[in-house]
């Protein structure tokens, strides 16, 4: 029995960031040698509301014959639909072979949730854009599956909000969790990061326990070969601080732990990770 390689997982639905998932998805498979694959769901949520909405409200004479319109609407949208997807992964499998990549590609229907958690164990990193269509031109919205998604599934997703640029200076947030450990691991070791400067960055404003943590994490990523690395302990709010070491150092991409709080912490004073994904300039790599 042969065990499949773990796929990079690019999810596309065709709204602005779609190339720029496409880009960095096959930057990684190239980088770690991992096989890419696209994934485009249709999700039919929107037209079975709409039955189930108005079909009670017709009127007894003529409910049935228009409940057959209804449904060859619904007929109508789906297959449109159908249609528009694959346009969409024939345009970006196009768009990577450029690349000298050759992706695989599938199509869903259904809820994305439950199709990256149903591929969950054949990923290596989960691949997708801050926002979709629905929120394309709100720069203070993220996109309305993004957080389900991130805390649904325990693999790294890169979360891409603008144009590709190749890393070359990666930033760390560490803070001694559990996560931020995973982070430091998977630098030490992926070859994804062989090459780059990697800025290891503690945010804490009990001086002493951040030096702490920082020789611990730097002691592993100096074992790594072929890493530079810049260690900077910070005071302040760590998203604010965190934000604003990264355009100042122009860093390309930021690797951290994904929502260490719980849940009713979340709700009452606002996620970490959510204010990060609003602020930050750079794509996100979470890990959990």
């Amino acid at each position: 029995m042969t065990t499949q390689q773990a796929q990079v997982l690019a999810c596309i639905d065709g709204a602005a960031l779609t190339e720029s998932v496409c880009d960095y998805a096959a930057w990684i498979s190239e980088k770690t040698e991992a096989p890419l694959k696209l994934l485009h769901t249709i999700n039919h949520h929107h037209e079975t509301s709409i039955k189930s909405d108005f079909s009670g409200n017709i009127g007894l004479g003529a409910q049935e014959h228009l409940l057959e319109e209804i449904t060859e609407l619904e007929q109508q949208q789906s297959k449109l639909k159908l249609k528009q997807g694959k346009l969409v992964l024939q345009a970006a499998t196009e768009h990577i072979e450029k690349k000298g990549i050759f992706p695989s590609s599938t199509q869903r229907h259904g809820d994305l949730i439950e199709a990256v958690i149903d591929l969950e164990q054949n990923i290596r990193v989960l691949v997708l854009g801050l926002r979709g269509q629905v929120h394309s031109d709100q720069e203070n919205q993220i996109g309305a599956k993004l957080e389900a998604v991130i805390r649904s599934l325990h693999r790294p997703i890169l979360i891409v909000n603008g144009s590709f640029k190749a890393p070359e200076h990666i930033m760390v947030a560490y803070d001694g969790s559990e996560a931020a450990d995973k982070a430091v691991d998977m630098v030490a070791t992926s070859p994804l990061y062989k090459g780059l400067t990697c800025h290891l960055v503690c945010v804490n404003n009990n001086e002493e326990t951040a030096v702490k943590l920082l020789e611990k994490a730097k002691a592993k990523l100096l074992s790594a070969e072929n890493i530079e690395v810049i260690a900077t302990k910070l005071k302040g709010k760590a998203n604010l601080e965190l934000c604003a070491y990264q355009e100042s150092n122009n860093i390309d991409l930021t690797v951290m732990g994904a929502f260490s709080h719980t849940r009713l912490h979340d709700m009452l004073l606002g996620s970490f990770t959510h204010k990060m994904l609003i602020n930050t300039k750079k794509p996100l790599l979470l890990l959990r």
